[in-house]
């Protein structure tokens, strides 16, 4: 039975059955393969119908499997676990390879293998004489020998940087891979095992499982719908098709692994799983294709790449009249990709990749300078000062000289660029990521916890985020009475009770239940949708059990079902009865079900006419006094339709839903959290504004939102519901208008009844608004799978770790294990601490960058020889990166960061406070080492170091300098744990204790360094007293620490600020164009880019000319070599992102409420013409403008029957093959492209690019 090995994807099938099963593997994977109606028709064909599929696979449609784990294991063994192994992380060694390709390092490992090719080259000692004094014939023999010391240790500290940046990587990729897998794990599904509902890791699931599938769930596996209710689910991410398919057992019963219901409900017999389900299998193609077939692959699609090149280039303007892509036919995928927004990268790597740049290129500057006047000095003082000819016997001591000023020009670089700014980016984010899931926040995407530090608005929705999400019957508007408390059973006519608890019993999910406490005492457990919960547990609190409706009505005998979506607001359930008539009973919001209602149950259980006069009555007398006191209002009503009549058309839904009789009305309480009215003052004390957003009653919402504090007393802040929203932000046309919508959200506090589209619209509009001064960043909490349009386009989405659908934990950016709003008052505390701990490392950074590059620079021109050596450079380079970037980003937060206001997306870095504390330590490093550079032999009485020869030993003189300069980082190091202004920098220091021990470390690797480094460290052992003033020295920086901080910042008004974000608008437009090929908006690339245009103009011509004629000689291709792979997203991104179309189901569901038709208007229309859509961010179509490289074709909407407006979130893959290259140079304006590349994308180095600029 199990000698059927089972290998991947390539089965051995022995036989045609697997073990005992009616049905091999084989099989199996060709039924899953068909869709719809051929699906349909294998079904019947080789089993019948899907129970003859249960019995082939001995499960039952009913109670699913035994559940014994022997039968577990050998389905296991026959068909596969539900499992997709990963990807192989990096090795160690990748990673190190990767280190090593740093510029910076090559350049020095280069200058440094050079220094020790001529350290060996010894001339006779007759020619040193006459090749200059700097040359100098002082050196002993054994000086000589120890020549190739500087250059073995260049390399050794090189070898150093590398392996402590690729430990770092590693332990980073190892860190989220654990947080993948705790993700991964905490993923549940429900299946009937033994007859019993019980929910099993994703990874459990076997096939022959009968699994429930309800609203918002991603299907774990493939599988044959067995019985569903309204079934949609939303198959883009495999098929690309956007709109929801129905699923039903008589025309398209095939549910695939990785697609998400949209809604309604059911049950299905998983059929295949892990690498045999559809999203395995791709799975596998794309890793086979990156192992094996990588290299075919690639050559293949340079071939058709130069294909598509050749026609584009011969289609010329034709080509850019069609869409993307036509010559592939364009398939949906592929405009979908073309469709992706612009995602720029976060706040903080943004400003930072920008200072990065700007202090790289100062230092470039400096070096290159530094390297100059050594030369020059050189130069002139051998050949003109002492007047000596050119000796070819000198040349290799001359050459040893240079490369000696090369070296040291290399240092001064290296030193000057921060390539710590992104350790300590990542060792900060990481560190903060593990220690936020302490706080219940499991972060998803890096990035979001730095911009929950920056948040200044959180949407949150009312509950279970700020309420408990235990909801409970507490009122009740039964048999014309109005009840406070819940009424007893012989008070109430038992007619009516008997239709209540039937319309309760079988008008709820078969999936919510109240399970028995898990702790004695404890409250009963509430499973599935807690609304549903809540007349569950009324149903029982009237003594009557719904168990016993349900099991003499199983969810099988259900004759149709409209389940809730957010359109309906309601629920409906039709039994047919024995004589052919047929009862529906509706649930739903109580103020949209009574306009249906047309009786009402009296005191003796008769139905008696109900009119709009009566309606308007009980929404006064009734529902307005339950919603004020915060309870949320549901309707219960039922309606007959009589045999005589025939059956209903059950699709005209606005027909079906009136002529209702309503049973009664409850009032359903949630009792607020008791630590959110806290966590809430905290958020307003911290300059963010909370603001609700709920599908509730406006009085229901008005109520709790005074309870927690988002509503005050006295407050001049606003409540509105959806509709007057939309009516206050529409203009005629029923478009968003930007201007309307800024008059209103600034107050706005409750929006209620809201739809997920308004909750889109605020967000959207709160993120794009430039009222105020400062940019709004905006954090969204949902639980539901309609927030996640609204969660997508949050700059933090939160979703809800426990009542959270996965459709809402896909778009989110942070899940929150607790569900508890104070949660995320700790992950704005973290946000802002990683933030700052990033300030507290540039504030240290750049103290040392400055003074390093002055000492070396100003040193070099005056002695011609830096008073800091390579390695010791290398050495303070390596306390200031890497140590210190773990020690300054490591502190933990204090409460104290929730006292100022958010910084916003333009705040600067480097505030004026941090300049003066740079600027000012500065001064005072650079006076201590120029004057122990030129006046320490005096001081201490020994021999002066500068002017020394080329190999001379080192001095006591420059380690005295070295010494004090690490000494005074150090110190510096501790008031650098302060930026704003504060005076303790001492202050907590002991909560940390990486911090301390780091800086410990350091103080005892120098003393190691100073006393026994000897010739490669350039060091000499000083002696005790010598020591205690270059401590000594070094502590002056706390002290002068206190004076720079009793200078008020105000009064300097020469300081300025640095380290600012990029605007949008700061970018020329045709850079945005050129941006557009690109997924993220590189800032780094901005600022290279224009440095490189200069470059590539004047390399390319020359190569251009020389192209071009071996082109026209042999007739070659233009395009030789200039392919770029294609980037290969992940099979994540292409799997879990579900095509959100928010208003697209409005034009398929009619509207219930006929009476809202008119207002509800403007929503419909706005799905009337994608154009209509709120403008988007800098649109990714690109037309071409003359000055513009890369016209790609634009992509023209198809118009369709049925016009859905664009997604708000479309996949983000990026092998759309119709955009090669990925950054543009802008061309000079006025240069027009020549007729042949009017639509060719042209990479920068290409031919095509460099013709143009030479024309």
């Amino acid at each position: 039975m199990a000698n059927n090995s089972y290998s991947g994807v390539k089965n051995s099938v022995g036989g045609n059955h697997d073990g005992d099963f009616g049905c091999s593997l084989k099989d199996l994977r060709s039924l899953m393969e068909l869709r719809g109606a051929e699906g349909l028709g294998k079904i019947g064909e080789s089993y019948g119908d899907v129970h003859g599929l249960c019995n082939r696979l001995k499960t039952s449609p009913i109670d699913g499997l035994s559940g014994q784990p022997a039968d577990i294991e050998k389905r296991k063994t026959v068909f596969g676990e539900n499992l997709i192994p990963p990807k192989k992380p990096k090795t160690f060694l990748q990673l190190v390879w990767e280190a090593l390709q740093d510029v910076t390092l090559i350049i020095l490992e280069v200058a440094a293998i050079v220094s020790l090719g001529l350290s060996f080259y010894k001339p006779e000692d007759a020619e040193r004489t006459h090749c200059g004094k700097a040359a100098g014939g002082m050196e002993e023999e054994g000086e000589v020998e120890a020549g190739w010391i500087e250059g073995a240790a260049i390399l050794l500290s090189v070898v150093c940087v590398v392996l402590v940046t690729a430990f770092n990587d590693w332990s980073k990729e190892k860190q989220f891979r654990g947080l993948q897998s705790r993700i991964e794990q905490e993923q549940k599904f429900t299946v009937v095992r033994g007859g019993q509902v019980i929910q099993i890791p994703v990874a459990e699931i076997v096939v022959g499982d009968v699994a429930q599938v309800k609203y918002g769930d991603l299907l774990p596996a493939d599988g044959v719908l067995i019985q569903g209710n309204d079934l949609k689910i939303d198959e883009s991410s495999l098929t690309g098709e956007s709109d929801h398919v129905k699923k039903t057992q008589t025309k398209d019963p095939m549910l695939l692994s990785g697609t998400h219901v949209m809604e309604g409900s059911g049950k299905m017999l998983v059929t295949a799983v892990g690498v045999n389900s559809q999203t395995g299998i791709i799975f596998t193609l794309l890793g086979d294709n990156d192992d094996e077939e990588g290299e075919e692959e690639k050559k293949k699609e340079k071939e058709e790449k130069k294909k598509q090149r050749k026609t584009k280039a011969q289609d010329g303007a034709a080509m850019e009249m069609q869409p993307l892509n036509s010559d592939e036919g364009g398939d949906a995928e592929e405009k979908k990709k073309s469709n992706l927004p612009k995602k720029e990268k976060s706040v903080l790597q943004g400003k930072l990749t920008k200072l990065a740049v700007q202090i790289g290129k100062a230092g470039l500057v400096m070096s290159a300078i530094t390297v100059i006047i050594l030369v020059v000095l050189f130069v002139v003082d051998t050949f003109w000062v002492q007047n000596l000819p050119w000796v070819k016997d000198c040349t290799p001591i001359y050459v040893q000289f240079f490369v000696k000023f090369f070296i040291i020009g290399v240092t001064v670089l290296v030193v000057a660029v921060p390539e710590g700014l992104p350790l300590a980016v990542t060792i900060s984010l990481a560190y903060s990521v593990k220690k936020m899931m302490k706080d219940n926040n499991l972060v998803r995407h890096l990035d979001a916890c730095e911009t929950m530090g920056n948040a200044t608005a959180i949407c949150s929705d009312k509950t279970g985020t700020l309420t408990m999400n235990r909801m409970t019957v507490v009122q009740a508007f039964l048999a014309e009475k109005h009840f406070r408390k819940v009424p007893e059973p012989d008070k109430l006519p038992p007619a009516t009770l008997d239709i209540l608890v039937l319309g309760i019993g079988v008008n709820c999910a078969y999936t919510t239940n109240i399970m028995s406490p898990e702790k004695e005492g404890g409250l009963p457990r509430q499973v599935g949708n807690k609304t549903e919960c809540a007349l569950l547990g009324f149903a029982s609190d009237l003594k009557r059990d719904y168990q016993a409706v349900r099991n003499e009505i199983p969810e099988e005998k259900l004759y149709k079902v409209y389940t809730f979506n957010s359109v309906r607001k309601s629920m409906s359930t039709v039994l047919k009865n024995a004589d052919g008539s047929y009862r529906m009973f509706s649930k739903g919001a109580s103020e949209i079900l009574l306009k249906k209602c047309f009786k009402i149950l009296t005191a003796s259980g008769e139905p008696k006419v109900f009119r709009p006069r009566d309606r308007d009555d009980m929404v006064k007398k009734v529902i307005e006094p339950m919603a004020s006191e915060g309870l949320r209002t549901i309707c219960l009503a039922y309606r007959d339709f009589p045999a005589s009549e025939g059956e209903p058309e059950w699709d005209n839904e606005n027909d079906i839903l009136s002529r209702l009789t309503c049973i009664c009305v409850v009032g359903i309480e949630d009792p607020v959290r008791p630590e959110v009215p806290d966590a809430i003052r905290k958020c307003q004390r911290a300059g963010i504004t909370v603001r609700m957003v709920t599908g509730d009653n406006i009085n229901t919402a008005r109520a709790i939102a005074s309870k927690c504090g988002i509503l005050n007393p006295g407050d001049d802040f606003i409540c509105v519901e959806g509709k007057e929203f939309n009516r206050r932000i529409r203009n005629e046309k029923g478009e968003v208008d930007q201007e309307r919508l800024d008059k209103l959200w600034p107050k706005l506090r409750v929006l209620a009844r809201s739809s997920p589209t308004d909750k889109h619209t605020l967000v959207k509009g709160i993120i794009d608004s430039t009222v105020l001064e400062q940019r709004q960043v905006v954090a969204v909490t949902g639980d539901g799978t309609n927030d996640g349009p609204a969660l997508k386009k949050a700059d933090v989405g939160f979703a809800m770790g426990i009542a959270g659908t996965d459709v809402a934990k896909e778009a989110s950016d942070i899940i929150l294990t607790d569900d508890n709003f104070s949660s995320i008052v700790k992950a704005v505390m973290w946000g802002r601490n990683v933030y700052d701990s990033i300030s507290k490392f540039l504030q240290f950074q750049l103290t040392v960058n400055v003074v390093a590059v002055i000492v070396a620079f100003s040193g070099a021109c005056i002695t011609q020889d830096s008073p800091l050596k390579a390695v010791q450079m290398l050495w303070v380079n390596l306390i200031m990166d890497t140590f210190a970037s773990l020690a300054l980003a490591t502190e933990p937060p204090n409460e104290a960061l929730l006292l100022r206001k958010p910084y916003g997306r333009n705040k600067p870095l480097i505030s004026r406070t941090m300049m003066k504390n740079i600027l000012g330590q500065g001064v005072y490093q650079l006076v201590i080492i120029f004057t122990l550079l030129f006046a320490g032999e005096k001081i201490f009485n020994i021999d002066s170091g500068r002017n020394a020869p080329l190999h001379a030993p080192p001095s006591e003189h420059y380690t005295i300098v070295f010494n004090t300069f690490v000494m005074m980082q150090l110190f510096n190091e501790i008031n650098a744990r302060k930026i704003h202004g504060e005076r303790n920098v001492f202050d907590g220091i002991f909560r940390n204790p990486i911090f301390c021990s780091i800086v410990l470390g350091t103080f005892i690797i120098q003393i190691v360094i100073v006393q026994f480094g000897g010739k490669p460290f350039s060091c000499v052992a000083l002696t005790t007293d010598q020591w205690l003033w270059c401590t000594f020295l070094g502590f002056g920086s706390l002290l002068w620490g206190q004076v720079i901080s009793s200078v008020p910042t105000s009064r300097l008004k020469f300081l300025k600020s640095a380290g600012h974000g990029t605007q949008k608008d700061e970018i020329p437009d045709e850079e945005l164009d050129d941006l557009d090929d690109n997924d993220e908006i590189d800032h780094a690339e901005r600022e290279l880019r224009r440095g490189q245009i200069l470059w590539f103009r004047g390399l390319n011509r020359i190569q251009t000319q020389i192209r071009v004629v071996n082109a026209f000689r042999s007739s070659i291709s233009l395009y030789e070599g200039m392919e770029k792979p294609d980037s290969r997203s992940s099979i994540h991104n292409f799997m879990t992102h579900p095509e959100f179309h928010i208003e697209d189901s409005e034009t398929h569901i009619p509207l219930i409420d006929d009476t809202d038709a008119e207002d509800d208007a403007p929503t419909k229309r706005n799905s009337a013409s994608p154009r209509n859509a709120s403008p988007a961010p800098p649109s990714p179509v690109t037309t071409a403008a003359p000055g513009s490289p890369s016209p790609t074709p634009s992509p023209t909407p198809t118009p369709s029957l049925n016009p859905a407006p664009e997604p708000v979130v479309a996949t983000p893959n990026q092998n759309n093959n119709a955009v090669e290259s990925n950054n543009h140079l802008p061309l000079p304006a006025g240069l027009k492209l020549p007729p042949i590349t009017a639509s060719t994308l042209s990479s920068p180095g290409s031919p095509l690019h460099s013709l143009e600029t030479s024309l």
